[in-house]
């Protein structure tokens, strides 16, 4: 027999509007979690220029090898403005064997008698692959001839083993063969690549001088750079010249070397002239972040490589007969050591995965804010960073691509040679400002932002969730609000391209195979279809209502997007 209960009508409805209030709360909560972005194509921030589009390495000779070829040819092909390439050891002696660190091209020798013997055999060989590809060369002006070192024994290194900065480090010993031969070697490539090429080229005095790659004082770095610009400028009056490639401005040092050499360029002696102060047309400097490895997790130094571009940015804008020259960061990277692999340096475990791509794409991004911060003309934002022949698969060097597999880093320069015209405004729910990312990075939380850029009929916004730690970051929903396309434009076609665990990367698909050194065919051109820009999901037609779109997905941690809307 069954007892009968009796309904409280009052407290059963007390109970539905409970549950009713429970259910939209959580709704409610999870609503605010989602990260709105908000774009808007009609508030027009200025020209985004495309300076990512810069890159180079230490070692030149691996410039015709056949990955070396092949990764050039994809840069240019990645980009819709000329790419830049910019290398050490152009005029190094030696046989023209690459090894790590290490290159040469015997541009300069000597017969006994101490007169000069110029061959540019080599030299031709690297900038021919330049420019057959389409890019244009970022001449660096270095290293020292072994014939004109002042001390030139023991010349050639064996990095890692005994010391790296050898003969090739010196001062000349003779400035004015030394000048003679930066003239012989303009008027050659004016010869051969015809004067409106080579006046297009920018031409850098040495690299790092204020350490171990020039053993000289400041002065004698003033000396060099005079007369290198005095034998280019007597070839090609309308080249442009530049300096000093220093190392990152954050360091007192280094700011003090950038200081003194402007000084020089603005109202010191000209060694080579003897008039006041030395031609400029863009000033270069480095700037480096500071991985390390806490609890076996790699936590990236994102703030201390953008304090290198804010101190350099304040120091050329303290001379306001330089401060709107164009700058170029001829060397940006997360760390100062390419050839430096992950099997020995664990903080550099991060170049093979996603942290690489969505730390740069963050960090381009905070530079373009601290140039419009500072008032300056940063135009160059260069990457250190190519591919080594013949080394292991994904051995956690700084590189591009790992024995012609693209790596996930070169996918973000392909979403940002993707990216048209005019910057527009873009404001983020879960954005990290410039001033905490200066001062701590990006670490007690992670920050969804990006990057609009509108053409005439396509929108690109780019999209990263990033923290500076190693898979520490969680997915997030993502509501991505677009506003500001043209009222005529009905319909757009959004074609929505990523880079995370799952797309657009190489790395873990090689680790799914087991992490084959060897692998068969069908491996390796799996591979190199992984390592090729993906989309999330087929393109699709969306309706846009009085110029509004609204999207929403979500942006795991680490990963990168880009949206491109046209019409």
């Amino acid at each position: 027999m069954h007892a009968t209960v009796a309904i409280n009508p009052t407290a059963l409805f007390h109970r539905v509007a409970l549950a009713c209030f429970i259910l939209f709360l959580c709704s409610f909560l999870n609503a605010q979690s989602s990260v709105i972005i908000q774009v808007d194509a009609s508030q027009n921030l200025g020209l985004l220029r495309p300076m990512w589009n810069y890159f180079g390495y230490d070692e030149p000779n691996y410039t015709y090898a056949p990955h070396g070829r092949e990764l050039i040819a994809e840069l240019a092909g990645s980009n819709s403005s000329r790419v830049e390439i910019r290398t050490h050891n152009l005029l190094t002696t030696g046989d023209g064997t690459a090894a790590l660190k290490w290159g040469s091209t015997n541009a300069y020798t000597e017969h006994s008698s101490g007169h000069p013997v110029y061959d540019w055999k080599i030299v031709d060989q690297i900038l021919d692959t330049y420019l057959a590809s389409g890019s244009k060369p970022f001449v660096e002006i270095g290293f020292m001839p072994e014939a004109l070192s002042t001390l030139p024994e023991p010349y050639r290194h064996h990095w890692p083993q005994g010391e790296l900065f050898t003969g090739w480090t010196y001062p000349p010993n003779d400035y004015k063969k030394w000048g003679e031969l930066v003239y012989q070697w303009v008027l050659h490539c004016i010869a051969r690549y015809g004067k409106a090429e080579v006046a297009g080229w920018n031409w850098e005095v040495w690299n790092e001088p204020d350490i171990g790659y020039w053993h000289g004082t400041p002065e004698q770095y003033d000396k060099l750079y005079d007369y290198a610009v005095a034998g280019v400028r007597r070839a090609l009056p309308e080249a442009k010249v530049g300096g000093p490639a220093t190392t990152g401005p954050g360091v007192a040092k280094a700011a003090e070397f950038l200081r003194q050499f402007l000084q020089h360029c603005a109202t010191g002696k000209n060694f080579a002239t003897g008039n006041l102060g030395a031609p400029l047309d863009f000033i270069s400097f480095h700037a480096k972040g500071s991985p390390e490895v806490n609890d076996g997790r790699v936590k990236m130094g994102l703030a201390h490589e953008l304090r290198d571009v804010d101190e350099g940015l304040k120091i050329v804008a303290s001379f306001p007969q330089f401060a709107r020259l164009p700058v170029i960061l001829t060397e940006a990277d997360p760390e100062g050591c390419a050839a430096c692999s992950a099997k020995d340096h664990p903080q550099n475990a991060y170049r093979n995965g996603t942290l690489y791509p969505a730390y740069t794409a963050v960090a381009i991004r905070e530079m373009l804010d601290l140039n419009e911060r500072s008032k300056t003309n940063l135009t160059g934002i260069l990457t250190w960073a190519f591919e080594f022949e013949e080394q292991p698969y994904f051995q956690g060097y700084r590189t591009l691509a790992t024995n012609g597999i693209d790596k996930p880093i070169l996918n973000v320069f392909r979403m940002l040679g993707m990216m048209p015209g005019e910057r527009v405004e873009m404001k983020s729910s879960a954005a990290v400002g410039l001033d905490e990312i200066l001062s701590s990075g990006v670490r007690g939380r992670v920050s969804v932002d990006g990057l609009a850029a509108r053409g005439d009929h396509a929108l690109a916004v780019l999209v990263w969730n990033y923290l500076d730690e190693e898979s520490a970051g969680s997915e997030m929903p993502l509501e991505l609000n677009i506003a500001g396309l043209p009222v005529s434009a009905k319909k757009v076609l959004v074609k929505h391209y990523r880079i995370d665990q799952d797309h657009s990367n190489s790395y873990t698909v090689w680790k799914a195979m087991g992490s084959p050194q060897s692998p068969t065919r069908e491996q390796y051109q799996a591979l190199r279809a992984a390592g090729q820009l993906q989309l999330l999901e087929s393109p699709r037609w969306m309706e846009s209502k009085e110029g509004a779109v609204r999207l929403s997905f979500p942006m795991p941690g680490e990963s990168v997007s880009l949206l491109e809307l046209s019409w």
